[in-house]
C-alpha cells in the first residue's frame, strides 16, 4: 500500500487543472489543523471550503465499491476505518466552520468542477461583514481632534 498515491493522482489533477483554468487559486495537500497526518487535496483557505478527491476503492464507493476476494476480514476493516476517519474528518472541518464537498473519482470533472465553485461562492456570500465597533467619525471643519 505504500505505494499507492496519496496526492497528484489523476482526477485529482484534472480536477485542479479546470479549477485553475477557471481563474480560482487553491492550496493542494493542505494540512487539516488540529488533525494529525490529514490533509484536504484543494482547500480553498479564504473561502473554507475543503475538496476531497476519494477513490472509490478506498472510501468505498456505494456504486462501484470492491473488495478482493484474498483477506476479506481485513480489508472489510481497513476500508470500514477509511470511512470513519472520513466522517470524523467531516465532523471536524465541519464543527471549525468549513465547507466540506467531496467528489468521487469516477465523477465527471467539469460537474464536480461547478459544485465546488457554488460551494466557494456560496461561502463567500454567507459570510456577513462584521458590526462596526463605533459609527466611523466624520470630520468637522475648523474642528481639530
Amino acid at each position: 500500500m505504500s505505494k499507492q498515491r496519496r496526492r497528484d493522482t489523476a482526477p485529482e489533477i484534472s480536477v485542479r487543472k479546470l479549477l485553475h483554468a477557471r481563474g480560482l487559486r487553491y492550496r493542494v495537500a493542505w494540512p487539516i489543523p488540529g488533525m494529525k497526518r490529514r490533509s484536504v487535496d484543494v482547500a480553498f483557505t479564504r473561502a473554507k471550503v475543503a475538496v476531497f478527491i476519494d477513490g472509490c476503492f478506498w472510501h468505498s464507493c456505494p456504486q462501484h465499491a470492491t473488495r478482493p476476494a484474498a483477506n476479506d476480514t481485513w480489508w472489510s476493516e481497513k476500508l470500514a476505518k477509511n470511512t470513519a476517519r472520513d466522517a470524523a474528518t467531516n465532523e471536524h472541518l465541519v464543527h471549525a466552520g468549513w465547507r466540506v464537498v467531496r467528489i468521487w473519482e469516477h465523477e465527471d470533472p467539469v460537474e464536480a468542477v461547478n459544485r465546488i465553485i457554488e460551494e466557494v461562492m456560496r461561502s463567500r456570500t454567507d459570510r456577513t461583514p462584521p458590526a462596526p465597533s463605533s459609527p466611523p467619525q466624520v470630520p468637522v471643519p475648523g474642528v481639530i481632534g
